[in-house]
């Protein structure tokens, strides 16, 4: 995750938490322990940049309703010194909170100066991860199902490597085994046949055009 974006969500929850405690102190809220609450994205952009349901986690917990614990925490936020331009209440008791052109400014610079690193994150600490793709078979000509896999092969390496993850593209190559043989043994019969037209081409060969080409 982004260090503006960890740094914004902390400043959300600190600003949130503030405003409760102000609301217990000047008497607007009751004496009670803060709970955790959850912090998101909405899909609809409408909504804001992040909404607090934290209204409605302490519904209980203050013994008033989402809304009114809403309003109380947004009398008494102070967002001084955040990315947050405005906060709002909606729906149910949520609070959405719009982000300043700030914030999308220092992203921008964030991008610009972390280059190819921007948006790499640590979650797979460094655990080992083999991924196989493409796993190509020599006794069949390539088809789109192979380029496919490949690409998709690649792109899934290259998001777990961002994740912080240590991958090994294994490009699997299917070359021993009776098949192989077989094949070896088709290829070996239709070179003779240049020379040769009378060579025998063994039954359980591979008959297909694409040994004769």
């Amino acid at each position: 995750m982004s260090v503006l974006v960890k740094k914004t969500r902390q400043d959300i929850k600190s600003v949130v938490v503030d405003a409760a405690k102000k609301a217990i102190s000047n008497g607007t809220l009751t004496e009670a322990d803060i709970t955790d609450f959850i912090i998101e994205s909405p899909s609809d952009r409408s909504h804001g940049d992040f909404a607090v349901n934290a209204a409605m986690a302490w519904a209980r917990v203050f013994r008033k309703s989402p809304l009114q614990i809403a309003s109380a925490i947004l009398d008494n936020i102070d967002i001084t010194n955040t990315y947050i331009d405005r906060a709002e209440v909606a729906g149910p008791g949520f609070i959405n909170f719009y982000l300043n052109n700030e914030y999308y400014a220092d992203v921008v610079s964030e991008i610009i100066d972390k280059d190819n690193e921007y948006g790499n994150s640590d979650v797979g600490k460094g655990k080992k991860i083999n991924i196989e793709f493409v796993s190509a078979n020599p006794t069949g000509p390539m088809h789109i199902g192979n380029a496919r896999g490949g690409a998709l092969g690649d792109c899934l390496a290259a998001v777990f490597e961002k994740a912080g993850y240590d991958v090994t593209r294994e490009f699997y190559i299917n070359d021993a085994g009776n098949q192989i043989e077989k094949f070896a043994g088709s290829l070996e019969a239709r070179y003779l046949q240049i020379f040769k037209p009378e060579t025998e081409f063994p039954e359980d060969g591979y008959h297909g055009a694409d040994i004769i080409e």
